[in-house]
């Protein structure tokens, strides 16, 4: 044991020895495994954040949601007008009083907009539903209220606006009991959201304006009379969704006449679907980078395989002279492996220090919660370990295999 230990320390110490009398060799060599590292750190620290932020932006469409669209599409794939499917009023009504598995339902509509108020005005979202839309996507009112039913069944010019509205047309005034003017139309406001953040697709959610859907489609859309662009659904319990979907696509099929086999000119999608599919888009971003990154390491890995074989040649009478003094293969193997390990250890805690930092910075700059775990540094220290005998191996096997009379020969 202590033979081992005492072997393991003699090549440590040539081996820093060899890196000090080549300092910048070793730094330049040091420097492509702390690129790789820090770059493959930095890909997989921004894949679990932009994860944690897709999944918490998707639970923001609201409790137990899945959301109703027209079907544009045949599932041959062909494109067909006439199989784009028209949602009304009247669905979203059916569905919340006919399917058990139903809490709420709420039609949507949707338009953009300049809004104005005196001699400010700014371009924003404009969200035609009704009272239950703020319940389902758990929306909060920092003042006012939400309009009454009665502004919905007479289409009353009311409307809730988004604390960025407030703030891009108002300041810190409070604007309830303020008229607005969206195109020609005067819009009485009669709440202020709670700040909520980006959406689920990245949208800013506090600049948005919120009126009854039948002002809306009225007064600034040209619509068929009842007609919505989509349904959104709050299933009765968190595990409903399979019996939710299954319930609004009965009733559904029902009131649109379509007879068995025809296929649904409607699509609904839950919460999870929305994830799954982003989390796709973000697997296969994330697997790009990180093929990209791992190039990277591996030529940095290289790059000390080609360092440590120069620095073989260079060394080759100091490599005769051990061999002849009793130096077995394997005491030569070592002590290049262990350069080869100590230049990579020394390039991936740089890069997991400059990763750390990066994140940090990227984190603050988008406001994101994330960092580099303890496990990623244990794993990218590992990953520099294992550069360092692989790439070190070739080297220090050459270095071992020299014939002494050879290499003493050797200027």
């Amino acid at each position: 044991m202590n033979r081992i230990f005492g072997a393991a320390w003699t090549a440590l110490v040539l081996a820093l020895g060899a890196l000090r009398r080549s300092p910048l060799r070793a730094s330049l060599t040091a420097f492509g495994i702390l690129i790789g590292v820090a770059a493959v750190t930095i890909v997989v620290a921004l894949g679990e954040g932009a994860t944690q932020q897709v999944s918490g932006r998707i639970d923001s469409m609201g409790e137990n949601a899945l959301m109703v669209m027209p079907a544009e599409t045949l599932k041959s794939g062909v494109r067909d007008e006439r199989a784009v499917g028209i949602l009304t009023e009247g669905d979203a009504d059916a569905l919340a009083e006919e399917a058990p598995a139903i809490e709420k339902a709420a039609p949507l509509l949707f338009s953009s907009a300049q809004v104005a108020w005196r001699d400010a005005n700014t371009p924003t979202m404009i969200v035609g539903s009704k009272r239950a839309f703020f319940d389902i996507r758990r929306w909060k009112l920092a003042s006012g209220s939400v309009w009454n039913v009665s502004s919905e069944t007479l289409g009353e010019k009311v409307c809730v606006v988004g604390v960025t509205v407030q703030q891009n047309l108002f300041g810190a005034e409070d604007p309830v009991g303020q008229v607005l003017r969206i195109g020609r139309h005067p819009f009485r406001i009669v709440g202020v959201l709670e700040p909520k953040g980006q959406g689920p697709f990245g949208n800013d959610q506090d600049d948005v304006v919120v009126m009854p859907v039948s002002t809306l489609r009225a007064k600034l859309l040209s619509t068929l009379p009842g007609q919505v662009g989509r349904i959104l659904l709050q299933g009765a319990t968190p595990d409903s969704a399979a019996e939710v979907e299954r319930q609004a696509a009965a009733i559904l099929r029902q009131r649109h006449g379509l007879t068995e086999g025809a296929e649904n000119d409607f699509r609904i999608r839950s919460q999870e679907d929305f994830r799954r599919r982003q989390e796709g888009i973000l697997g296969t971003l994330r697997t790009l980078l990180l093929s990209i990154a791992l190039v990277s390491l591996i030529v940095g890995g290289i790059g000390v395989m080609n360092i440590m074989l120069v620095s073989v040649t260079e060394r080759t009478r100091e490599i005769g002279i051990r061999l002849a003094i009793g130096a077995r293969e394997i005491d030569i193997l070592f002590q290049f492996l262990v350069e080869a390990v100590v230049l990579s250890l020394f390039g991936g805690a740089a890069g997991a220090l400059l990763a750390t930092l990066a994140v940090r910075s990227i984190a603050s700059a988008l406001s994101w919660e994330m960092g580099v775990s303890t496990d990623a540094l244990v794993v990218a220290l590992l990953t520099s370990t294992t550069l360092g005998v692989t790439f070190g191996f070739f080297p220090a096997r050459r270095a071992a295999r020299l014939d002494p009379i050879v290499a003493l020969r050797r200027e």
